[in-house]
């Protein structure tokens, strides 16, 4: 079902680019972005975006429902149709910290899921006009190339771990026991930019603790079937209509099981 939406989906997302992203990008008023959380932004392109978005995608599978991230912080019970029988998950403009600055990377980031479980995921960066798609059991492919992630080769091996959203706790055991085993990198804050980085072999292992739907769900996707993995540190798959926190990424399968088996140990 999902494999002929692509050409569909990326013309959807092209179209959302050059209407409502590109124009405003690094030519943002001050009044064009609002303070939505700590340490969290929305502007005016995420939300004219979404618009966009939305209403094509609607158009595609009219069956479907739609569970924007704009339009679930307006209204949470959004939220509550992840689990239906089909739904459309967006991400506006994943990255928007950085849009907001005035600086790569950001993306669009939709996923399709099924009964809560993700059958297919794009990933777009409007910049460099990178299309990362997958389907559940067809591959990965950037663009019209099939990728295989590939681990750096670095030893130790290469870690973007995300403490953004973990608690003090959380942050200083994931310093003392994770840490000293990997070389660290910086996160792009971008889901968009992270788990390309994890198929292409610049990054092998990601820790994440925020795992919202609209962040996660087409890059988890999009790795495992480029034969890495990620999944939740029990080792337990990645679903949309689970309110959980945790996600470990990894350019291979037993990267994924080295760093599980260490998080494990505190």
């Amino acid at each position: 079902m999902t494999e002929g939406l692509s050409d569909a989906v990326l013309a959807i997302m092209r179209e959302a680019a050059g209407r409502a992203i590109l124009p405003r990008y690094q030519s943002l008023a001050a009044t064009d972005i609002t303070a939505k959380a700590a340490d969290d932004v929305v502007t005016i392109a995420d939300t004219e975006s979404e618009a966009i978005l939305a209403e094509r995608l609607a158009g595609l599978l009219p069956e479907a429902a739609i569970v924007g991230e704009e339009a679930a912080h307006a209204d949470p019970a959004l939220m509550q149709r992840l689990g239906d029988a089909l739904c459309w998950i967006i991400d506006p403009i994943d990255g928007t910290n950085n849009f907001a600055a005035g600086k790569p990377p950001f993306g669009i980031i939709i996923a399709l899921a099924e009964a809560g479980e993700t059958i297919a995921g794009w990933i777009y960066d409007p910049l460099r006009q990178r299309f990362c798609h997958a389907h559940r059991g067809r591959g990965a492919f950037i663009g019209a190339d099939r990728i295989i992630a590939r681990a750096s080769g670095t030893e130790p091996p290469i870690a973007a771990i995300s403490l953004v959203f973990a608690d003090p706790a959380r942050r200083e055991a994931l310093k003392t026991h994770i840490a000293p085993h990997y070389t660290l990198v910086d996160i792009p804050r971008c889901a968009a930019e992270q788990y390309p980085r994890l198929a292409l072999g610049e990054n092998d292992v990601s820790i994440f603790e925020r795992t919202l739907p609209w962040d996660h769900a087409a890059g988890v996707l999009f790795v495992n079937e480029a034969g890495g993995k990620a999944a939740r540190p029990d080792g337990s798959p990645y679903r949309v209509d689970e309110d959980r926190t945790g996600l470990i990424g990894a350019a291979s399968p037993a990267l994924w099981d080295e760093l599980a088996r260490r998080m494990a140990a505190f």
